[in-house]
């Protein structure tokens, strides 16, 4: 099985709900541990980075679309 390719920033799906109802988090910290923040109610998890990605679906936004988009425009963060 292929690993999944996610960092910094990024929106993910994972296999079971929050329990405000959504199970789309971003990604705010990374290292041996993973902090996730819930985009529905922005309550945030640490999270051990081997329970993560058994946890992860899939990478629904990637951080980097996010600065293509920007790139696109014209319009840049500063």
């Amino acid at each position: 099985m292929e690993k999944k390719q996610y960092e910094l920033g990024d929106i993910v799906q994972m296999k079971k709900q929050h329990p405000c109802g959504t199970n789309e988090m971003e990604i705010i910290r990374m290292g041996m541990d993973i902090r996730i923040k819930c985009v529905g109610c922005k309550h945030s998890v640490l999270v051990p980075r081997a329970k993560f990605e058994s946890k992860l679906k899939k990478v629904l936004r990637s951080s980097a679309d996010k600065g293509a988009e920007v790139s696109e425009n014209g319009v840049s963060g500063s």
